[in-house]
C-alpha cells in the first residue's frame, strides 16, 4: 500500500493520555483503521528504550505500508533509517536536523501562528504541523486555540503543506479538510478511544467528506 508523501491521516502515539496500548499496539491498530502516517512521541522513555521501541513500531509502519516519523528524537530517526523527524517548537532546529538526516528524510515542524508557519517553510520544513486548532486535553495550552480562519490562512500562504492539529475529532475533521488542510495529527482522538481502528477509520471517512 502506498501513502502520499506526507499522509493525509497522522496518528501520534501516546501512553500517557492512555495506559490500554503500547506504542506498538497503537500504531497497529491505527494503520488498520487507515493511518498513513505514524509519530511516535514520548517524552519519558530513556534512550535505550525509545530507541528499542521506535524499531519495534518501524516494523509495524514497514507491513501496513505507512510512514514512520520519529518526534523530536533525531539522532534515532537517522540510527533507525526513520522516514523522517517532527520537531517542536524547543526541539533542535530545523538546519541541524537536516545536517543530520540528509536531504531525502521528511523534517516537520510545529507551528502556532501564520508567521512561525512561514518561518519553518523558509527554514526547509517538509510540512507544518499547524495548532492548536480546537481546545484539547492532550497536552496543557498556553494559548486559545487557532481556529478554523486562521488554519485557512495559513494554508493560503504555505506552499508545503499543512497538518492540522489540536482537538480534531471525527465531527470536525471535514471542516479542517475545507479549510485547506492536506491532513490532520491526531492523539486522544485515536489513542484516548475505545476502540482505536474505528476511530481512526471514522477520521479517515470524514477527511474524505471534506
Amino acid at each position: 500500500m502506498s501513502t502520499p508523501p506526507h499522509g493525509e491521516l497522522h496518528v501520534i502515539t501516546d501512553t500517557t493520555v492512555q495506559s490500554r496500548f503500547t506504542h506498538e499496539q497503537l500504531a497497529a491498530l491505527a494503520c488498520e483503521g487507515g493511518a498513513d502516517v505514524i509519530q511516535m512521541r514520548d517524552k519519558q522513555m530513556s534512550r535505550a528504550d525509545f530507541l528499542a521501541t521506535a524499531r519495534r513500531v518501524q516494523e509495524v509502519c514497514r507491513h501496513y505500508g505507512a510512514r514512520f516519523i520519529v518526534n523530536d528524537r533525531v539522532v534515532v530517526a537517522e540510527e533507525i533509517g526513520a522516514d523522517g523527524v517532527h520537531l517542536g517548537r524547543n526541539d533542535m532546529s530545523l538546519s541541524d536536523a537536516r545536517a543530520i538526516l540528509g536531504p531525502d528524510r521528511t523534517i516537520g515542524a510545529t507551528a502556532g501562528t501564520v508567521g512561525a508557519a512561514i518561518e519553518a517553510e523558509w527554514e526547509g520544513a517538509d510540512y507544518v504541523g499547524f495548532g492548536h486548532v480546537f481546545a484539547t486535553g492532550s497536552k496543557l495550552k498556553a494559548t486559545p486555540p487557532v481556529g478554523l480562519e486562521e488554519l485557512g490562512r495559513a494554508c493560503g500562504e504555505l506552499e508545503i503543506p499543512v497538518i492540522a492539529i489540536g482537538g480534531i475529532t471525527a465531527e470536525t475533521a471535514a471542516d479542517v479538510m475545507r479549510a485547506g488542510a492536506r491532513g490532520i495529527a491526531v492523539i486522544a482522538a485515536v489513542c484516548a478511544a475505545e476502540d482505536p481502528r474505528a476511530a481512526a477509520a471514522r477520521l479517515k471517512a470524514a477527511m474524505a467528506a471534506g
